[in-house]
């Protein structure tokens, strides 16, 4: 077990708690832009469809810290209006939530370990971290009194690229999701898509279907990740605890970050990769049976979110890198950015 002083927990500061978790009920106004990091582009747009989706099923998920089943707690958000990019949540706020991710959580020496999981769980969070940066630098603010947005190559060299490391964990995670979409493709493609628009509800599930039985893609992956190479070795039982317990103490961290609209996307993305462990790795207490797959409609929202934000960043990483290393190098000028 980690035996570091704040593993297990997350505290913050009551000057940087959010007043929206205060009181769960309550909505950030524009006005009120304490916990945003003092920029509006920071707070989320709660428009609703006319309708939504009023229920789920409750399932404990092991592997995220799960304390929102109260739907009367809960807030539903409109992702497309509230797009991944930068919020100007930036600095020492930003870098302790990773720090603590990093240092706290028993993460720090883990390339070196010799354990194949325990490398698998770093490379996934090194891999989210990655294609949370690729977003950030693909929508930045350019501009703010002109509100111009726009790619900022700099930063994402900066970041991200110069860093072969960071890279291969980006496709890491992205295989890795994958694998967990395509594994779970009968559950996905005969789930419910009900929010009370007919025509909505069947398009989803159509675009489902194709997803998890598109030719091209199996023939590409036939296996994104073998996930049956793990859990072999000894101690397997108490290795797997640790793990889980460790990715929920990250999942509960995401509650700390000041910025609304990083902590939504943050607490989603991490939700998606749960979803993604939760797939792969749902066996019984022999580790040799599956246990019949379950899901959340939260899990699956964030699943397939997850597995389009990093898909997402694999295209941005393919366009941008030969501009961003032109850049570096001088052989062409950019507007003036601020990394």
């Amino acid at each position: 077990m980690c035996s570091l002083r704040d593993c297990s927990v997350c505290e913050c500061p009551a000057h940087e708690f959010p007043e929206s978790f205060k009181r769960p009920n309550s909505q950030l106004s524009s006005d009120n832009l304490i916990c945003q990091e003092g920029k509006p582009q920071a707070t989320v747009d709660r428009t609703l469809d006319s309708k939504a989706f009023m229920g789920w099923m409750e399932i404990d998920n092991p592997w995220t810290y799960d304390d929102e089943t109260d739907n009367s707690e809960m807030t539903y958000v409109n992702l497309q209006l509230n797009p991944e990019r930068y919020t100007g949540y930036i600095g020492p706020s930003s870098r302790r939530i990773w720090d603590s991710i990093y240092k706290e959580h028993c993460l720090k020496d883990v390339p070196g370990d010799s354990s194949p999981e325990r490398r698998v769980f770093y490379k996934l969070i090194s891999g989210l971290h990655s294609s949370i940066t690729v977003h950030i630098a693909a929508e930045y603010l350019l501009d703010e009194g002109k509100d111009l947005w726009g790619p900022n190559p700099v930063l994402l060299y900066e970041r991200v690229l110069k860093y072969p490391e960071r890279v291969r964990n980006l496709y890491f995670t992205f295989l890795f999701v994958l694998r967990a979409v395509t594994k779970a493709a009968d559950y996905l493609s005969q789930a419910e898509y009900s929010t009370g628009n007919p025509l909505e509800d069947q398009h989803t599930q159509s675009l489902m279907i194709q997803l998890v039985n598109n030719r091209q893609l199996h023939a590409a992956c036939p296996i994104p990740f073998d996930e049956a190479k793990l859990w072999k070795g000894q101690n397997v039982h108490d290795l797997k605890r640790q793990i889980q317990l460790q990715f929920r103490n990250i999942s509960a961290l995401m509650d700390c970050v000041g910025c609304e609209k990083c902590r939504l996307w943050g607490k989603l993305q991490i939700l998606g990769v749960g979803t993604a462990l939760k797939i792969l790795f749902s066996v019984d207490s022999d580790n040799s049976v599956g246990q019949p797959l379950q899901l959340q409609r939260n899990e699956v929202i964030a699943l397939i979110n997850l597995l389009n934000r990093l898909s997402e960043s694999v295209q941005t990483v393919h366009a941008l890198l030969p501009i961003a290393e032109k850049v570096v190098k001088g052989t062409i000028q950019c507007p003036s950015l601020r990394v």
